[in-house]
């Protein structure tokens, strides 16, 4: 698989949380920011976004807007207007007058992600993702929120099924249209795979993570001086080439763990190390834990399948 499927993969993420968001009016409410995946679909009307240290965005039917981490944000329906202080919750949400049809119609909520890799994995990703409709409409990305909004309308049997199936989908085509854009994006790894040379490196990293890398191989496979590859790498990726295989090693092997059907010999050969005092070695050095503890610790734990938002948006 590519880097992107492959970091999808082992975040295995679905829709915890989706629930309608209405408004009417004059309103706006403000948000305490969150270490964990959100969303919100405009299915009618318009609103502004703004997080922190961020030029407002306004936000109109069939955008989508991804925040792989939540900063706090405020929503609100006209520029100016004083923002309360809100707690989110998983029910549906009216915002502003509270009687007639809402002007103001959206989909929001959370997304559920394998905890043992999210904030490794997370941390690779973008900052908020906004597809403005102009831009999807037209797009495979635009014929999902078609779909979402007609399922949303409906009363088909089925359709929470639907919909969390849907959200999973827009989830990794948004994260792939970010990946092929043009507009600038954080150090991470879908801007090292917008760059051509990085992004032959990411693959070959990938396809063999059990290779003996080196910085001047990596260079080579980037058609780039190994001082220059080692520079241009780690300020698009924001982290050093042998340090972002070794964390994608440690990922692997945490998520083997996890599943506890493999020896400690057999994940130490797959990721790359001689042997499994090797690969105890290393696991301890960077998380503290032996592996046979961390799995352990692990399948003790009571809620083990997933990081989510303790309320939905």
């Amino acid at each position: 698989m590519d880097p992107l499927s492959d970091i999808i993969t082992l975040l295995r993420p679905g829709a915890a949380v989706s629930k309608p968001i209405s408004a009417r009016g004059r309103w706006g409410v403000r948000y305490q920011s969150y270490d964990a995946p959100g969303f919100m679909i405009v299915l009618a009307g318009q609103a502004w976004v703004a997080f922190e240290g961020r030029e407002p965005k306004r936000l109109v039917k069939g955008d989508f807007l991804l925040l792989p981490t939540t900063p706090a944000f405020a929503l609100y329906s006209h520029p100016g207007v004083p923002c309360v202080p809100v707690e989110p919750r998983n029910q549906a949400v009216r915002h502003g007058e509270q009687d007639n049809e809402p002007d103001f119609q959206a989909l929001g909520g959370s997304f559920m992600f394998e905890r043992v890799n999210a904030p490794l994995l997370l941390a690779l990703l973008p900052d908020p993702i906004h597809i403005p409709a102009s831009e999807g409409r037209t797009t495979r990305f635009g014929r999902l929120i078609g779909l979402l909004s007609e399922e949303c309308a409906s009363d088909y049997p089925g359709k929470e099924l639907i919909i969390q199936r849907l959200l999973e989908a827009l989830l990794v085509e948004a994260l792939r249209w970010q990946g092929v854009g043009n507009e600038p994006a954080a150090a991470g790894l879908l801007s090292g795979l917008r760059d051509p040379a990085l992004a032959h490196v990411l693959r070959a990293i990938h396809a063999d993570v059990r290779a003996k890398w080196t910085v001047a191989e990596l260079a080579r496979i980037a058609g780039m001086s190994r001082s220059a590859f080692a520079a241009r790498f780690g300020a698009t990726l924001g982290c050093a080439p042998i340090e972002y295989l070794a964390r994608w090693r440690m990922a692997l092997a945490k998520d083997a763990l996890t599943r506890g059907v493999k020896s400690l010999d057999r994940i130490a050969d797959q990721i790359g190390y001689e042997s499994a005092s090797a690969f105890s070695t290393a696991f301890r050095k960077r998380l503290g834990t032996a592996p046979g503890k961390f799995a352990r610790d692990f399948a003790n734990q009571p809620e083990k399948c997933a990081d989510r938002m303790p309320n939905g948006r």
